[in-house]
C-alpha cells in the first residue's frame, strides 16, 4: 500500500478544499488520469494520478480542507512512491453551530443540564456545548436556552468561509500583517471623452503610461530578504466582482498589446472568472493591479495591496462635478482616482509622480 499526498499547490499555499472526486475506492487509474479537484487560491485545479494502480481509499469527501502532505488515495498496488510534485502553475473532527455567546470551560468538563433543559434544546436545536450556563454550579437553565435559540433566529447560524471566500480571508489577513499602506487620490477631467469610450481598457493603458514614467511602483517586493525587483513587462491584475467571492486575473503585457487585443483577453479572462474555468496560472504573477470599483459605486478607496505587489489602482465612480476649468466654473464629467502603495518600498514621491503621469494620459484626447 501506497499514499498519494496532497501536493505543493504553489505559491506558499498550504491547504486546498475538496471541490470532486474522480474516482472510488477500487477503481483502476492510469498515470495522469484526473483524481481530484480541488480549490485553492481562487481556482479550481485538477489533481492527476501519478501512477497507474487500483485504489485502495481515497481521503476526504467534498467539502474537506485537506493540508498540503496529507493523503489524498492509497493505492493497492503499481503506484510508485509520492515525490510531492507541484500541481499546475498557480503561482475530521466537526465543529457544532454556534448558538449563541460562548462560555469557556475546563476541558472534559460537560455542561449541567436537567432532562427537561435538554429536551426544551433539541426542540429547539440549540447546542448545549455552546450556551452560556447561569444557572448554580454551571447548570444551564431554561432561560439559558431560550436566551440562545432568540440569538440564533436574529442572527442566523455561522456558516464556515468556503472556497475563493476563505482564500481571500487569508491572503487578506497577510497582508494586513506584512504591508504599510498609504494613499492619494485625486480626479481626471474626461468630460472630452467620446460617447462610448471604453473605460477599463484608456484605464488599463494609461496605467501603461504611468508605469514607464514612475517604474518604481511596477514591482515585487520580498519583505524575507528585503529585495525589491523592478519589473520592465507589466502584468495587470484585474480585480472581477464574482458572486463566489473576488477573483484577480492577470492581463499580459499591457503595454505592448492593442486596444483590440486588450479588450478581447479582458472579456475571456471576466468570462472564464465567473464560470470558475480560469486556468491556474492566469491568476499568478500581477506585477500591479487595478480595481475599478466605481462600477458598481464609491469615489475613493484605501486598497488591499497582496504582496509581492506594492500598489494598486482604483477608479471610483465617474460623476458630473462642478469643478474650475480654464479659469471659471463648469460641470464636466470626473474620473476619481485612488493610488494604494506599499511605503516601505516606494516613496510619497514616486507615488505622486505615478499619480500625475496616470491623470495627464486620462485627460488626453484619444
Amino acid at each position: 500500500m501506497r499514499q498519494f499526498m496532497l501536493p505543493d499547490l504553489g505559491e506558499g499555499l498550504e491547504e486546498a478544499e475538496i471541490v470532486a472526486w474522480y474516482v472510488n475506492e477500487g477503481d483502476h487509474v492510469v498515470t495522469d488520469q484526473p483524481l481530484v479537484s480541488v480549490e485553492t487560491d481562487k481556482a479550481v485545479v485538477e489533481i492527476p494520478s501519478p501512477s497507474c494502480g487500483r485504489i485502495a481509499h481515497v481521503f476526504g469527501a467534498k467539502g474537506d480542507i485537506v493540508k498540503v502532505g496529507t493523503p489524498l488515495v492509497e493505492f493497492a498496488e503499481g503506484a510508485e512512491p509520492d515525490t510531492g510534485t507541484i500541481v499546475g502553475e498557480l503561482g475530521s473532527t466537526e465543529h457544532p453551530l454556534a448558538a449563541g455567546p460562548s462560555s469557556e470551560r475546563p476541558a472534559g468538563q460537560q455542561p449541567q443540564v436537567f432532562p427537561a433543559v435538554r429536551s426544551l434544546a433539541r426542540k429547539l436545536d440549540v447546542d448545549l456545548e455552546s450556551v452560556v450556563a447561569t444557572g448554580p454550579g454551571g447548570t444551564i437553565t431554561r432561560a439559558d436556552v431560550e436566551r440562545a435559540a432568540k440569538s440564533v433566529s436574529q442572527t442566523g447560524r455561522p456558516e464556515p468561509l468556503r472556497g475563493m471566500r476563505r482564500a481571500m480571508a487569508q491572503r487578506m489577513m497577510a497582508a494586513h500583517a506584512e504591508v504599510v499602506p498609504a494613499t492619494v487620490t485625486d480626479e481626471a477631467d474626461i468630460d472630452d471623452w467620446p460617447t462610448g469610450e471604453d473605460v477599463t481598457i484608456r484605464l488599463v493603458r494609461a496605467i501603461a503610461i504611468a508605469c514607464k514614467a514612475e517604474p518604481a511602483l511596477n514591482a515585487w517586493y520580498n519583505s524575507s530578504t528585503g529585495e525589491r525587483r523592478l519589473i520592465a513587462r507589466i502584468d495587470l491584475g484585474i480585480a472581477v466582482d464574482t458572486e463566489g467571492g473576488l477573483i484577480v486575473p492577470v492581463l499580459r503585457n499591457v503595454a505592448e498589446r492593442s486596444v483590440a487585443d486588450l479588450r478581447a483577453g479582458l472579456d475571456r479572462l471576466r468570462d472564464d472568472s465567473i464560470a470558475r474555468s480560469i486556468p491556474p496560472e492566469e491568476l499568478r504573477g500581477a506585477t500591479i493591479t487595478l480595481s475599478n470599483f466605481g462600477m458598481i459605486g464609491g469615489r475613493f478607496a484605501n486598497l488591499v495591496i497582496v504582496p509581492p505587489q506594492v500598489a494598486i489602482i482604483g477608479a471610483g465612480r465617474i460623476s458630473q462635478r462642478a469643478v474650475a476649468y480654464r479659469g471659471q466654473p463648469a460641470v464636466r464629467r470626473m474620473l476619481p482616482l485612488s493610488l494604494t502603495f506599499d511605503h516601505r518600498i516606494v516613496t510619497g514621491g514616486e507615488a505622486a509622480r505615478f499619480l500625475v503621469a496616470l491623470k495627464s494620459e486620462l485627460e488626453l484626447m484619444p
